[in-house]
């Protein structure tokens, strides 16, 4: 075990317990009416669920760019992310979201269409370049679909309950999402795991790593098939929560000795760590409604993608 487990493990450890007491109201177990109650149906499976997302999207984001060799490769460059929001779209334009598990449902077709599309163009060669401009192409037609359904909404309302839900929170949810993303996302970063080993042998070079026996075109399956399960599974319950597969690695990397291998599981901790904070920041800023979680993010990770392409200019990176 590297030290940047131990040290995201520690800290994610402090966290939780704090953010199940943070809030517009901060919950004092001894005096606070009805806390058990509040903690459990409410504090607690929010802060699970951004655990959980968190470590999706951090395992998601190291893996990718292991495999890109591009320290600025973010899981929304595979498309997944926008075709699981297109799913979640259409279900919101035809009010199919009234039914608890329906949202998630087609999020989480949305994002087997986006993988099926992806694979179907990029999966029998295994090259990254045509991998890449795949996911791009993927994810311009999901965005461009999703902007005809905001344009073609049937009502006011449903244009509203669509543009906040891509906007990405963790509001209102209960016990019912994490049993739905809890096993999607741990089997998704299960299976990027499997191919960590393969990233470190890639890092030599495409030649060398055949040499040592990987298969280039199963590379490619395990990792549509891990990021597919993490972020679509994290966009069907929580909309798009951006950056974080961006941000958590470059947190990560100085404490590891960088090879992919070592960075999948303190990337997970990190970005477990990293949206738990998020969430319990959103929660007690004293604005009039909830800061929605995936514009913080942005925030937070707009000049961070600003300050990479500055050090990757003076050639830091």
């Amino acid at each position: 075990m590297n030290r940047a487990v131990g040290i995201f493990a520690v800290l994610l450890i402090i966290a939780l317990p704090l953010s199940l007491l943070a809030g517009r109201v901060w919950i004092d177990p001894a005096t606070t009416p009805n806390s058990t109650l509040i903690l459990m149906e409410l504090r607690l499976p929010r802060s699970l669920l951004a655990i959980v997302i968190g470590a999706g999207l951090g395992a998601a984001g190291a893996a990718m760019q292991g495999y890109l060799r591009n320290p600025l490769a973010d899981p929304g460059l595979f498309g997944i992310a926008p075709g699981a929001a297109l799913g979640a779209v259409v279900a919101l334009w035809f009010g199919y979201a009234a039914s608890p598990y329906l949202l998630p449902l087609f999020a989480l077709i949305g994002a087997g269409g986006a993988m099926g599309l992806l694979a179907l163009i990029a999966g029998r060669t295994g090259g990254i370049a045509l991998f890449t401009l795949a996911g791009l192409m993927v994810a311009s037609l999901a965005g461009a679909l999703t902007a005809l359904a905001i344009s073609l909404a049937p009502n006011a309302f449903a244009m509203s309950e669509i543009v906040l839900w891509l906007n990405g929170a963790l509001t209102d949810r209960s016990w019912r999402e994490v049993w739905v993303a809890t096993p999607l996302i741990v089997l998704g970063i299960g299976v990027l795991a499997a191919s960590s080993k393969s990233l470190d042998a890639l890092t030599l070079g495409n030649d060398v790593a055949r040499s040592l026996g990987v298969n280039p075109a199963r590379l490619l399956w395990l990792h549509i098939a891990g990021v597919g399960l993490t972020v679509g599974a994290s966009v069907a319950v929580a909309g798009i929560i951006g950056f974080v597969g961006l941000i958590v690695p470059h947190l990560v990397r100085p404490l590891t000795d960088r090879r992919p291998s070592q960075l999948l599981l303190p990337s997970a901790l990190a970005g477990a760590l990293l949206v738990l904070v998020a969430d319990s920041v959103v929660r007690v800023l004293p604005l009039v409604t909830e800061l929605r979680l995936g514009i913080a993010l942005s925030l937070l990770g707009a000049p961070f993608f600003l300050w990479l392409l500055l050090r990757m200019r003076r050639g830091a990176l």
